[in-house]
């Protein structure tokens, strides 16, 4: 409609309007297109793959992980890529903001599995803290770890400092006495003795050992001990996010518990470990890509189901508090993606992976999700859609192309 008001004009009065060509062009550029290629100021396609926004100073910064073609881009072989933008649409790139180590006794040595990088700033410390899920090279998906790293500027360079498995040697916040006594625990660790928390070293997937290992804990009856298993060793974990309250308190929450249990972990003040203090969310529900916000003193939660790369139908819940307990408010999205057909059922073609608060909007939230190509990674797309909240929850209406300016 707006190019055939301008053409209007412009035979109108004989003459052609740059400025005004100029101004729709820019307007237009301002839209969000789902599903399409983002290209950035160099003109290629953003490549932040299952990352999450940071808001700082004026500027939104996205990290993601960085992709290359091909099966192979399935594995960390650059790192962790950032882009800067003040309005959403316009993407500088910025370079890597931490790479992968030419080191095979680091733990990001290049090949190994590095995703869903996230990025918080800490007010006290002035530092931006980086945690992503880990996957040490040659190990499949068993060690299942959280990896930490801070730089002085956002856009890095981040300096690796460790990874580790959460939470070791606490319990749940909403763990029964019946499972913290000592002698319950005791019990327990006889019980299944050869078969508690281990980290299995590369290659060992195809050992008897890691098949007994993972056979009997995926057993129904053993599924919801995991966590008492990992109580030593600490709690597995994969697909994750970070969320900062408005009290600046940060947490962690991630698929943990060989994917069956979310956990989400107050960090410490620094932001650089955990504190402690933590709870399971939604117990055997097989639940990943977890993101998270607050509205009105109420927090939201929004899911997938763990059907690996292929998408599948997204899942929404409501707490009174970050602990929980949380309850499900059902699938949030709404309409059919027209480029390939798919609807709620399956997310219109996504998975989840991060939740953007608008800066200085009431109500304003932007659900960030990933198509994933994984013969081809570099060419996943992003789909990005406004957040609507309804009488029982919040909803994401599919939309090909909607402005941010105009959304909220």
């Amino acid at each position: 409609m707006k190019s055939l008001r301008c053409g209007a004009v412009c035979m109108l009065y004989g003459t052609i309007s740059l400025a005004v060509l100029a101004a729709n062009a820019r307007a237009e550029d301002l839209f969000i297109d789902s599903g399409s290629l983002w290209p950035d100021n160099n003109g290629v396609h953003v490549n932040a793959h299952g990352g999450g926004v940071l808001f700082h100073q004026g500027t939104y910064f996205w990290y993601g992980e960085h992709k290359v073609a091909g099966p192979s881009g399935n594995r960390a072989q650059v790192g962790v890529h950032v882009y800067s933008s003040k309005d959403l649409k316009r993407w500088k790139d910025e370079g890597i903001a931490l790479q992968v180590s030419d080191n095979p006794k680091s733990d990001i040595f290049k090949g190994c599995v590095l995703e869903r990088p996230k990025v918080i700033y800490n007010r006290k410390t002035g530092k931006y803290v980086m945690w992503f899920h880990l996957e040490l090279i040659g190990c499949g998906y068993s060690s299942a770890r959280a990896g930490v790293a801070v730089a002085d500027s956002p856009t890095g360079p981040f300096t690796f400092l460790h990874s580790l498995r959460p939470n070791a040697g606490t319990w749940p916040l909403n763990a029964t006495q019946e499972v913290t006594d000592a002698k319950a625990m005791a019990r327990f660790e006889q019980e299944h003795k050869g078969l508690m928390g281990q980290e299995f070293a590369p290659g060992e997937q195809d050992s008897n050992t890691y098949k007994t290992f993972m056979t009997h804990w995926h057993d129904e009856d053993n599924r919801l001990e995991i966590y008492r298993r990992d109580f030593s060793t600490g709690q597995f974990c994969r697909d994750m996010t970070l969320f900062v309250d408005d009290d600046a308190t940060a947490y962690h929450l991630f698929a943990s518990e060989e994917n069956q249990t979310l956990h989400i972990s107050r960090l410490s003040d620094d932001y650089l470990s955990h504190s402690g203090q933590w709870a399971r969310v939604q117990p055997g529900g097989k639940n990943e890509a977890p993101a998270i916000f607050n509205r009105d003193g109420k927090y939201y939660l929004l899911s997938s189901g763990c059907t690996g790369w292929a998408p599948n139908e997204a899942r929404s819940f409501v707490a009174d508090t970050i602990f929980g307990p949380y309850e499900p408010l059902g699938n949030p999205c709404r309409g059919t993606n027209p480029q390939n057909n798919l609807g709620p059922e399956k997310t219109f073609g996504g998975q989840s992976t991060f939740v953007l608060p608008m800066p200085g909007k009431k109500d304003a939230f932007v659900a960030m999700f990933d198509e994933w190509r994984p013969k081809n990674p570099i060419d996943g797309r992003y789909y990005w859609l406004p957040i609507v909240f309804t009488e029982n929850g919040f909803a994401m209406e599919w939309s090909d192309a909607w402005s941010p300016d105009e959304s909220f």
